[in-house]
């Protein structure tokens, strides 16, 4: 069985009460239920993909610029080099998330 990174996401989105990546109709907290407190998973997550995106745009505009002879070669390699480790970042998160999906899949009821 293999779970995709989308499945993970949608299922994540159901469970805090958002409409997820393939819109589905989640769960909603008690009408009573005090607002959580501290950093949301999923505004991180988007922020961090968000980040990823704009980093490999940099590198891209950066690489660009090189061909047509107007960049410097270690704006390049800098810009490359921070795309990569954002996306690495990206990966791993991603890995994560599918890993603890697995995991709660696996779980007898």
């Amino acid at each position: 069985m293999s779970i995709g990174a989308l499945d993970a996401a949608s299922a994540y989105g159901r469970a805090i009460g958002t409409a997820g990546i393939a819109g589905g109709t989640g769960l909603r907290p008690p009408a009573g239920a005090p607002p959580a407190d501290g950093p949301d998973f999923g505004n991180m997550v988007q922020g961090l993909i968000g980040d990823t995106a704009q980093s490999l745009r940099a590198a891209e505009s950066a690489s660009a610029m090189q061909v047509a002879g107007q960049g410097d070669l270690i704006d390049v390699v800098t810009a490359i080099g921070a795309a990569e480790t954002a996306l690495d970042t990206v990966v791993a998160v991603r890995d994560r998330v599918v890993n603890a999906y697995s995991e709660i899949m696996r779980m007898q009821i």
